[in-house]
C-alpha cells in the first residue's frame, strides 16, 4: 500500500513539472503563458519557440506520462500502471507548481498510452495526424484522436483500460471547452499546412 501511494505521488509530481515554462525560462527566455494562446503545452510551444522548441516540449510532456507508467510496471505496486498514468495526466493539467493550473495533457496522455501499449498509441496518433491534415485544427484533432483511442480500446476487452482512456478523453474535452466554442464559431486557429491551405493563400 505504501509503495502504491509513493508511486502515485511521484507520478503527480512528475506530471506537474512545467516543461514548457522551464524551457522558455532557461533556453528561450520567454514565458509561453505570455504569448500565443497562453497555454504551456506543445501547440503553443511551437508558436512561441519554433519547431525545435515545440518538439522538445512535446517529448518532455510525453515523457511525463511515460516515465510514471514505466516506473509502475517496473516496481509492480498494487495499483494499475494506467491509474498511475492518469495521475500524471492530472498533474500536467493541474500542476502543483502552477497553483493547480496547467496544460491540456495531449502529449502527456500520448506518453501514457505509448508506455503501456505502443501500437495502440501509434494508431491513435495516426488518427490525430489524418484529422489534422484535413481540419488543420490541433484541438479538434486531439479530441478526435483520443475519441478514436477510446473506441479502439474496446478491442482489447479490458474494462479498466477502456475506462482510463475514456476518463482521459473526458478530461481533454473539459480542458478544450474554449477551443470547442471557437470551433463552433469558426474562429479556431489553424496550422499553416494541410488540406486547402495553399488554396486560401
Amino acid at each position: 500500500m505504501l509503495l502504491s501511494i509513493i508511486t502515485l505521488l511521484v507520478a503527480y509530481i512528475i506530471g506537474s513539472i512545467p516543461s514548457g515554462i522551464l524551457l522558455g525560462k532557461y533556453v528561450y527566455h520567454k514565458d509561453p503563458r505570455q504569448f500565443g494562446s497562453g497555454n504551456i503545452g506543445t501547440t503553443n510551444a511551437f508558436r512561441v519557440f519554433g519547431v525545435k522548441g515545440g518538439l522538445i516540449v512535446f517529448l518532455c510532456d510525453a515523457l511525463k506520462g511515460a516515465i510514471p507508467v514505466w516506473l509502475a510496471m517496473w516496481l509492480n505496486p498494487q495499483v494499475h500502471p494506467l491509474l498511475v498514468g492518469i495521475v500524471a495526466v492530472i498533474g500536467h493539467s493541474f500542476s502543483l507548481f502552477l497553483n493547480f493550473k496547467g496544460g491540456k495533457a495531449v502529449a502527456t496522455s500520448f506518453g501514457v498510452a505509448f508506455a503501456f501499449l505502443p501500437i495502440f498509441a501509434l494508431l491513435a496518433i495516426g488518427v490525430f495526424f489524418v484529422c489534422l491534415y484535413f481540419s488543420r485544427m490541433v484541438s479538434l484533432s486531439s479530441l478526435v484522436g483520443t475519441g478514436a483511442a477510446f473506441f479502439m480500446s474496446f478491442y482489447y476487452q479490458d474494462w479498466l483500460f477502456s475506462l482510463i482512456v475514456g476518463l482521459i478523453w473526458l478530461l481533454m474535452i473539459i480542458r478544450h471547452r474554449p477551443n470547442l466554442e471557437r470551433i463552433k464559431n469558426g474562429t479556431e486557429s489553424k496550422v499553416p499546412f494541410g488540406w486547402g491551405y495553399k488554396k486560401n493563400q
